[in-house]
């Protein structure tokens, strides 16, 4: 059989079903690092959507108010260096939406002490 030829087809996981809720902890300080003190907060929001369209296989990621307060909390320039998120992939109710699926991302509190140890955990959506 040549090299790269495949006997059976491989079958595409449908994420259809999987409504799910994680939280992760997101390490933005590597984030903004090299970025200009006008850029940071930005940039910080950039990195959290584009975390989770690849965590959870999204395009489309809704910021909750909380978190975008937490992340500029500290103004423009002092963006925390780590954040908790909880990520919950929901169905989209709209009949014409282009995706079946979105991600809504919400702040977890934690103290910066606290961040040891921490892993990513599936939990309960509460919807």
């Amino acid at each position: 059989m040549a090299r790269g030829a495949k006997t059976g087809e491989r079958k595409q996981r449908s994420a259809i079903n999987d409504v799910v809720a994680r939280e992760y902890t997101i390490h933005l300080h590597t984030k903004v690092h090299n970025k200009g003190f006008k850029h940071r907060a930005p940039t910080a929001i950039k990195a959290v959507k584009e975390f989770a369209q690849k965590a959870m296989g999204t395009k489309k990621v809704l910021l909750a108010p909380e978190l975008n307060a937490a992340i500029w909390a500290r103004g423009v320039r002092s963006v925390p260096h780590r954040l908790r998120v909880r990520l919950q992939r929901r169905r989209n109710d709209d009949e014409d939406a282009e995706e079946k699926l979105f991600t809504y991302a919400s702040f977890v509190n934690v103290k910066a002490s606290d961040f040891k140890g921490l892993q990513t955990t599936v939990v309960d959506s509460e919807e």
